[in-house]
């Protein structure tokens, strides 16, 4: 690992904050350690003031990348492509995230992981997918939660992003096509324009697109669109995965 850039993704959020500033703290004078970010046009717009006190935090900047081709807009790559999702994932996570990572990338790079504590079970489901190849998941190592990394950020003297403080797990998305009918809901409280703006993708690419089930009566495990959202109980906190560079392409090659 002599020669390796150590590569952190900063999404935005706690875990992925702590995850880097350890290991900056582990690796800093041993290795050239990047930090790097997807900019995506639908994420609260409170991220990027994250990001800046984050910078400053881990005393160094964190590169930006971005999609030009989709403006790093979801809802543009859900238009062009004609596709939201499928048994493989979100084609946004693709298109602004994965393809740009495979261009920036090196064939040596060390890649830092997200994965909290909870999250073990993910982490080794990868290294048994790719053994012999040197991935780091220093949150795991260190046995640290969800809980524990928004108060490690906190301590260091910086606001949580917006999306932590309305009751998310996470701070993807004001609208990730992941979630189910409780997140969608939250959203349709919180994010109107959001929500319809997904909505409108739909009616426009039809019963292909939709990604929500009825999970219950006649109509049960058949797929419904978003516009057609029963009420029912609101969930901010649903478990819905951060959505990184990272623990996507963890989650593409465990599934392979």
């Amino acid at each position: 690992m002599s020669a390796a850039r150590i590569v952190c993704q900063f999404s935005c959020g706690a875990a992925s904050a702590v995850a880097t500033k350890l290991a900056l703290a582990q690796y800093t004078g041993k290795h050239k350690v990047e930090i790097i970010n997807a900019f995506i046009k639908q994420e609260h717009e409170d991220n990027r003031r994250f990001l800046g006190d984050c910078e400053r935090w881990f005393e160094r900047p964190i590169t930006q990348l971005r999609n030009d081709k989709y403006d790093g807009d979801i809802v543009k790559v859900f238009r062009l492509r004609q596709f939201i999702k499928g048994p493989r994932g979100a084609i946004c996570t693709v298109e602004l995230k994965r393809k740009l990572l495979d261009r920036w990338k090196q064939p040596s790079d060390v890649i830092v992981f997200g994965f909290t504590a909870e999250e073990e079970d993910r982490w080794e489901d990868w290294m048994q997918a790719n053994p012999g190849r040197i991935a780091l998941a220093p949150l795991v190592t260190a046995g640290l939660t969800k809980e524990d990394c928004k108060a490690m950020v906190l301590r260091a003297g910086i606001r949580l992003p917006v999306m932590y403080e309305l009751g998310y797990d996470n701070a993807n998305c004001k609208g990730c096509v992941k979630g189910g009918e409780g997140y969608w809901r939250a959203i349709r409280h919180d994010f109107p324009g959001e929500f319809e703006s997904i909505c409108l993708v739909q009616d426009e690419l039809g019963p292909g697109s939709w990604f929500l089930r009825y999970r219950s009566g006649p109509k049960k495990d058949q797929r419904f669109p978003l516009r057609d959202l029963p009420d029912g109980p609101i969930v901010r906190n649903e478990g819905l995965p951060s959505c990184s560079f990272f623990c996507e392409m963890a989650e593409q090659d465990y599934a392979a």
